[in-house]
């Protein structure tokens, strides 16, 4: 009878306008609270949100759920069902940044005028599995599954050669799955945790987004039948902010920065280096110039380096004026200087 009762609920009912949502639970989830949410954000997909949810119904005594109703879009949507032991009216921060202890959902395409189920597996597993009059609607779990393959790929000959050539057959073949569904929502979808900044995707991502007209082409799909929509436009402005600063595949804008700030350095030693030896040799050459000069030229240079002028100099080595200038010129032609301020610079 209860079997019976279950499918009764769940039978396609042709009512315009309406869609029908119905489940069933295990006899634990009787009398419990069952969200639906439309998650118009791709990058929210992942955990529940609280401004997602758009409506709550309560299971019967068999576990049994519906939610119906004609305020669904007449196009997909990407919606989610779940149940958890959160009290949303006195934890308003239950779904804050992490998901209850307790959570279960199921993600799935619909639009106004779906009916679809939820049927309670044999292994009373719920929310697992879906029969729709859309039969988009079980794209998500299909994508699923396939990223569940993905992963078992990659942990099964984890090597660098591996890892490339697995990127390039798993772009492919997930963005192909895409394709063939007809449906630009459920690429957003594969798009979201093959972009995804935190998975070891993104680098290739990156790399492929410069080099692949595919995700141009997805922005041409959802604008031809998603228009004006907050996830087309969201999706235009992430390939164009990636495209003009991608990032490199083995290193982050910090470690380019990192490495220019070392080149520098080199250059700062390198230049003092090449300062320190050319002072060397200046003085070398300095010396060798200053061993040509006499006792006196010598004299009349460490009297200029105390600021003396030519009277001074000629009063205090008891000479005349004239001599001391003949003196100074003497020095500037060995020197090969012009100038007081020249020949302080030398010594």
């Amino acid at each position: 009878m209860r079997t019976l009762l279950f499918w009764l609920l769940c039978t396609p009912l042709v009512m315009f306008g309406q869609y029908q949502f119905n489940g069933q639970l295990s006899d634990d989830h009787k009398n419990q609270t069952v969200y639906l949410s439309i998650v118009e954000n791709y990058r929210k997909s992942s955990r529940i949100y609280l401004d997602q949810i758009i409506s709550t119904t309560t299971t019967d005594n068999f576990g049994s759920f519906r939610f119906e109703g004609d305020n669904l879009s007449d196009k997909n949507h990407l919606y989610r069902i779940h149940i958890d032991d959160c009290n949303y009216t006195s934890e308003k921060t239950a779904h804050f940044l992490k998901e209850c202890n307790y959570t279960e959902s199921l993600l799935f395409l619909a639009k106004n005028r779906d009916t679809i189920s939820i049927p309670l597996l044999a292994n009373n597993q719920a929310l697992c599995e879906i029969n729709s009059t859309n039969n988009t609607s079980t794209l998500i779990l299909e994508i699923n599954t396939l990223r569940e393959e993905m992963i078992l790929d990659f942990l099964e000959y984890p090597s660098k050669a591996n890892e490339d050539l697995n990127f390039k057959k798993w772009f492919s073949r997930l963005q192909k799955f895409g394709i063939d569904s007809g449906e630009p929502v459920a690429e957003l979808y594969i798009y979201n945790f093959l972009s995804d900044r935190a998975s070891e995707t993104h680098a290739f991502y990156l790399n492929h987004l410069q080099h692949n007209e595919y995700y141009i082409q997805l922005l041409n799909r959802l604008k031809n039948k998603y228009p004006n929509t907050s996830f087309t436009t969201q999706f235009q402005r992430e390939i164009t902010a990636d495209k003009i600063m991608p990032e490199d595949t083995t290193t982050s804008f910090i470690s380019v920065l990192s490495d220019y700030i070392v080149y520098i350095m080199i250059g700062v030693v390198g230049l003092t280096i090449a300062y320190i030896f050319y002072r060397k040799k200046e003085r070398k050459n300095n010396k060798k110039y200053f061993d040509t000069l006499t006792t006196q030229e010598k004299t009349i240079i460490e009297k200029i380096g105390l600021g003396k002028s030519n009277k001074e100099i000629a009063a205090e080595l008891f000479i005349s004026l004239s001599t001391v200038k003949t003196h100074i010129n003497n020095i500037y032609k060995k020197l090969n200087v012009t100038s007081r301020e020249e020949l302080k610079a030398l010594f």
